[in-house]
């Protein structure tokens, strides 16, 4: 229908006749006006009155604050503001005679009131400040119509009559306070209540689903010392690339939010795998540790991670987010820059750190610390070129505790300055007695090394014992490049202009550069052992990787060390590669100070390597508790150096080779074990499936049995209500015949 033949048909509607070539607005203005003129006179109003109004109305629609439509019975538009046309880039009378809710978004898209219009107008409703969503083009804009049925002097419905208006920029305001109540402004990510809401929400629903949902915690590490060197800005600009890492790492798996200033998230639904899940947690240390480029600057983090798993490790999001912190807390405590699971034993574990901090402040009050040296030999001859200072505490009631425990603990209390200071004073001190060739090796850690009074108690420990400053080596990893350049250069030269000798402490493990061994005095390389375990395994590319950094060691006049050669074909392989010292126990554990001087007394000690033939990989050495079982008998016993691919079982007796066992480790860790090897009271056990690290140098399954599965068999745990299922028809204990004898039968 055109515009011509609308206003002509309404013209003829009022009584106007065709010729007329006035507007809609200006025709009705004269017909009211005409109508009314006598009636005003008479009476003294002003006969404008109506004729105002109507011209207010026009007015209000030239302007574009808002717009009128007019449909007929069966929804067709009759009339519609020329200027909402234009909007539309259609003309009046393209839309003349169209369906009214075609003006919007179709109801199946999902917007909210969008399948509320049509039932409003097939029920003849009034509505008020309806919100629509109509779609223009690629534009999407936001409008609030309002309408009111009109009927006929019979009473039968004719049509609407509506107006409406442009909300668009209050509702785009409206979503943006949205969003920014859900997501974090600065990297965009989900923020702490958007991954609650979420957490919350799919815990319920996988609960009645039996899904499981993994949780992980990411801390970065050493991020206050960008925010202290470089300022907020810079420490936002990286916040903004760890945002983009984590996403990258994540993909699809999961959702990433930001839960505090250098704390985030990551939700990880039907993801229970621990092989997988610490897969992924290495991944994302290792990208976050790779350096960042801030306003020009080179910068350098760490991440630790805590993973927990539900319903293993907690049902509610309060439970899985206290394990996690658990976790998290525990891989930090471990020497950061690693992930660590949640087991039960970390809530005792926390407990035991606080008391051990106190404990190690007396230590050092009480001389309860000591000094232990590892040979430093040369690979060649295998003469001990000098030894590295490592510090042991023996507890008064614990007996020894390792450094891998109380260092971190000394870190966070702030106790590593003392420690640090103490170690370097007794290793000179010690040192003084050995013969004058010998070097000794003393560990210095990243906020030493940040101490500007570092040179002078070196000094002073070199003073103070005699020893001279070219005897002494200060081994220093990687980290301390985060300082910033000036202030690490100038520690630098302080410390060469004392004499001393500087070591590059576990070169390649997250922060090697070859930017900052042009400018460091370095003296030597310390490979670091993670490099040499597994290296001799065909198919490993560590031997290249080695290759590399000697002949970068060489070309700088520096030395090298390989450190962890604990087997024979790694030191053969090692010496193969021309690296220049070797450290391991292939040739000696560390010694104590008495013991060391015994030794060297005489001249030159020379070691002969001692050890395992080939490289196998690494057994635990401890006890543990476990249930073995076999057909229909359960056996408690215990194991022993357990590894990724095995262990050794004590308990029973003469246990053919060849019987398949399924070890229960706890909290539904079970693993196939076939007997490979056996001696009376001991077996030695291959698992069908090979054991994955659990992040803090221990091993567990890959899989866990399901609580919600063991809970339908009626036994009861920890995170699923005893309720939850029926208890089950059947008995719960079955008689069984024994298999085997156990230890106990033999007495």
């Amino acid at each position: 229908m055109k515009m011509e033949q609308f206003n002509i048909e309404k013209s003829q509607e009022l009584g106007f006749s065709d010729n007329e070539s006035q507007s809609f607005f200006d025709r009705i203005s004269a017909r009211i006006f005409s109508q009314n003129r006598a009636a005003d006179s008479a009476t003294g109003m002003s006969s404008l009155r109506t004729t105002e109004a109507l011209l207010l109305l026009q007015n209000y629609e030239e302007t574009r604050q808002g717009w009128f439509w007019s449909t007929d019975k069966a929804g067709n538009i009759t009339y519609i503001t020329e200027t909402l046309a234009e909007v539309m880039n259609k003309s009046q009378a393209e839309l003349l005679g169209t369906p009214f809710f075609e003006l919007f978004a179709k109801p199946e898209d999902g917007v909210p009131n969008q399948r509320t219009l049509p039932f409003m107008l097939a029920k003849q409703c009034l509505f008020s400040d309806l919100k629509l969503k109509a779609v223009i083009g690629e534009d999407d804009r936001w409008w609030s119509i309002s309408g009111k049925p009109q009927l006929d002097k019979s009473g039968e419905f004719v049509g609407y009559r509506g107006n409406g208006k442009d909300i668009t920029a209050q509702q785009r305001s409206e979503e943006e306070s949205s969003r920014l109540a859900m997501f974090d402004s600065l990297t965009g990510l989900a923020n702490r209540t958007s991954a609650t809401n979420t957490l919350v929400s799919t815990l319920a629903a996988f609960k009645q689903q039996k899904r499981t949902c993994g949780l992980l915690l990411v801390d970065l590490d050493r991020f206050k010392q960008v925010n202290d060197t470089m300022g907020h800005l810079a420490g936002d600009e990286m916040l903004k690339q760890v945002a983009k890492r984590l996403l990258k790492a994540v993909g699809n798996r999961g959702e990433v939010c930001r839960i505090g200033g250098d704390e985030f998230q990551i939700l990880l639904p039907d993801m229970e795998d621990r092989g997988e899940l610490g897969k992924l947690s290495n991944n994302i240390i290792s990208s976050l540790t790779e350096p960042y480029t801030v306003d020009g600057s080179r910068c350098i983090i760490g991440a630790s991670i805590g993973i927990a798993i539900s319903p293993f490790d907690g049902m509610t999001s309060e439970e899985l987010i206290h394990s996690a912190d658990l976790a998290l807390y525990a891989a930090k405590g471990s020497g950061r820059g690693r992930f660590h699971f949640f087991s039960e034993d970390l809530q005792q574990s926390a407990k035991d750190r606080r008391i051990l901090e106190d404990d190690l402040r007396d230590a050092l009050s009480n001389d309860q610390l000591s000094l232990a040296y590892q040979p430093i030999v040369n690979a060649k001859n295998d003469v001990v070129r000098g030894v590295e200072a490592l510090m042991r505490w023996n507890h008064p009631e614990r007996g020894p505790i390792s450094p891998v425990l109380f260092i971190p603990i000394a870190e966070e209390a702030n106790l590593i300055k003392s420690l640090g200071e103490w170690a370097l004073n007794r290793a000179c001190q010690d040192a003084v007695k050995w013969p004058s060739k010998f070097i000794v090796a003393v560990n210095v850690s990243p906020i030493q090394f940040a101490d500007e009074k570092l040179p002078a108690i070196v000094t002073s420990a070199l003073k103070k014992s005699g020893l001279p400053a070219g005897r002494l080596e200060l081994e220093i990893t990687e980290s301390v490049f985060l300082e910033g350049s000036e202030k690490t250069e100038k520690m630098f030269a302080d410390l060469k202009n004392i004499g001393v000798r500087l070591a590059l402490d576990d070169f390649g493990t997250g922060y090697s550069s070859l930017a900052y061994l042009q400018t460091a005095p370095f003296d030597k390389i310390k490979i670091d052992q993670s490099f040499v375990r597994g290296a001799t395994i065909p198919g490993s590319r560590n031997g290249a990787i080695i290759s590399a950094i000697v002949a970068l060691a060489e070309a700088l006049d520096m030395e090298t060390t390989a450190e962890g050669i604990e087997a024979m074909d790694e030191l053969a392989w090692i010496r193969g590669l021309n690296v220049s010292h070797v450290q391991g126990f292939v040739y000696s554990k560390a010694v104590e100070a008495d013991e060391l001087v015994r030794l060297v007394e005489k001249g030159d000690w020379i070691v002969t390597p001692n050890g395992p033939a080939k490289f196998r990989h690494d057994r635990i050495s401890m006890y543990r508790k476990v249930r073995a079982v076999h057909e229909n008998h359960c056996y408690s016993l215990m194991i022993r150096n357990i590894s990724e691919t095995g262990a050794l079982l004590e308990g029973l007796w003469d246990v053919p080779v060849g019987t398949k066992f399924v070890i229960d480790f706890g909290e539904g860790q079970l693993a196939v074990a076939v007997v490979r090897r056996s001696d009376k009271r001991q077996q030695g056990i291959e698992f069908e499936r090979r054991l994955v690290s659990d992040g803090n140098g221990g091993l567990c399954t890959s899989r866990r049995v399901s609580p919600y599965l063991i809970a339908e068999a009626g036994m009861q745990i920890p995170n699923v209500p005893a309720d939850f299922y029926p208890k089950p028809s059947y008995a719960t204990s079955v008689d069984a015949i024994p298999s085997f004898y156990t230890s106990n039968d033999k007495k």
